[in-house]
């Protein structure tokens, strides 16, 4: 299940530094585009069982195989796991309900209390895309200042 899914954290770095609004929504489509086999797999098996056991599962699966490849010594570095939180609730949990599948809540509660519970320093929450979106001035949050 999700074989290689880690790999949609190439590029995290370069996709959540200094991001503004027509680059996100450009990186948005990119990853959905490059990702969707994973995110369909996700749907397709909280779909045929328990989607509760399936979410918990899900969760589990993924969150090991970003953690293989991110620690290093048994650790991930601290800039690293913030790009890998920014680049959660940037690109992973919108996805996940921009699906808009009966169970992608359930997923996306799942997966975000998991991550939380695995890597130090990351209770970390979520939105949909379109708040998300919504939310940048010219920058994400205005973080960067204003134009």
């Amino acid at each position: 299940m999700l074989y290689q899914v880690e790999t949609m954290f190439d590029d995290v770095d370069k996709k959540v530094k200094k991001l503004k609004k027509n680059q996100y929504e450009a990186n948005m489509e990119a990853f959905l585009e490059q990702n969707d086999m994973y995110f369909a797999e996700m749907e397709a098996y909280l779909n045929k069982g328990n989607p509760e056991t399936a979410a918990k599962e899900i969760s589990k699966t993924f969150v090991e195989a970003v953690k293989n490849r991110f620690e290093v010594k048994g650790k991930i570095k601290g800039y690293v796991q913030v790009d890998l939180n920014f680049f959660m609730i940037y690109y992973v949990f919108p996805a996940i309900l921009k699906r808009e599948n009966e169970h992608s809540k359930l997923l996306a509660d799942t997966l975000c209390e998991t991550w939380g519970n695995t890597f130090k320093n990351s209770k970390i929450g979520y939105t949909d895309y379109d708040t998300l979106y919504n939310s940048f001035n010219e920058k994400i949050f205005g973080i960067f200042g204003r134009k």
